[in-house]
């Protein structure tokens, strides 16, 4: 038999290598066994430890906030879309003819059944725009066989309905409304002295001395007529198309307010409408422009005032109603 001669010498015994050899390897898997029951106790009492340190709430908490993130990067932000109705579509085309000067006021548009095949919509979809045109003062309709759809001047009772709308919905106070008229009447005045002509000195003065007609203790309506009128022939005299339909959009909703508020004849308002127009007349803006705006100053003191005094009471009542039930 032959002997690995290096045997004993390696494990320094004289015992038999075969079975030293069997020896060694049986204690080197013992101790490799210990050595990795070893680290798994540590590193399940390291775990151990950590999860006891951490709460459950603390975990919740930070499951969430990680749930949170992935889904916040995962998540495209998309805002909705928001598409014209049909009926919209079709009157922005016809308000883009008019500003191309393809249509003009007068112009008759093509009948309701040729116009839904032109634009490849239904009848109804038109009926409805023309309809809506039609609010907005753009078109008129008219019934027969020479009727239709015709395209009209433009209709400024529409800003003087949307201001009214809007005050009366709380949108615009009676503080701003009366400000704003204000300031506007001073822009204006600068430009009546600048072009206005004697005829219009001539139906200003008319004007007045029909106020002088009526009782101190007469109607207030009668009054806001007069007052109407006289402003209108103010923003008539600016030869400002623009300025004209804000004054008198504002005129009409601060007279409505007087007329409801039943406000007491201003015992000097003769007086300073002769004032003004002469001031007027003569071109003095400096003076016109100082005569007007203490008048609708002295007028939104007023109009705050009863607008005060009608919130008041009906706070007043509202208590007493409150009180009865």
């Amino acid at each position: 038999m032959h002997f690995n001669p290096n045997s004993s010498r390696t494990f320094g015994s004289a015992v038999h290598p075969g079975q030293v050899g069997i020896r060694n390897k049986r204690a080197g898997i013992r101790a490799c066994t210990e050595v990795n029951q070893i680290v798994t106790r540590k590193t399940i009492a390291a775990t151990t430890l950590t999860r006891a340190k951490t709460s459950p709430a603390a975990r919740r908490a930070a499951a969430k906030a990680t749930d949170a993130a992935a889904k916040d990067r995962s998540q495209p932000r998309f805002a909705p879309i928001r598409t014209k109705r049909v009926f919209e579509e079709i009157c922005e085309q016809v308000r883009r003819e008019m500003a191309a000067g393809s249509l003009r006021p007068g112009d008759k548009l093509p009948p309701e059944r040729e116009l839904a095949l032109k634009l490849g919509v239904s009848r109804a979809a038109v009926r409805e725009a023309l309809r809506s045109l039609e609010i907005a003062g753009v078109v008129g309709l008219h019934k027969g066989a020479h009727g239709g759809a015709f395209i009209l001047k433009g209709d400024p009772d529409i800003v003087t309905r949307s201001i009214r709308d809007m005050f009366h919905l709380g949108r615009i106070s009676l503080d701003n409304l009366t400000e704003a008229r204000t300031l506007v009447m001073q822009m204006a005045i600068e430009l009546v002295c600048e072009r206005i002509r004697p005829t219009a000195v001539a139906a200003l003065e008319k004007n007045v001395d029909r106020l002088t007609t009526l009782p101190t203790s007469g109607k207030a309506s009668e009054r806001v007529a007069i007052s109407a009128e006289f402003y209108r022939l103010i923003s008539q005299a600016t030869d400002n198309t623009v300025l004209q339909v804000i004054i008198e959009a504002l005129t009409d909703i601060v007279l409505q307010q007087v007329e409801q508020s039943n406000i007491e004849f201003f015992p000097n308002l003769i007086a300073h409408r002769r004032r003004l127009v002469q001031y007027i007349a003569t071109r003095q803006v400096d003076e016109a422009k100082r005569e007007m705006t203490e008048h609708l100053q002295r007028l939104r003191r007023h109009l705050m005032r009863a607008e005060r005094t009608a919130a008041d009471n009906k706070a007043v009542r509202a208590l007493a109603e409150e009180t009865v039930r």
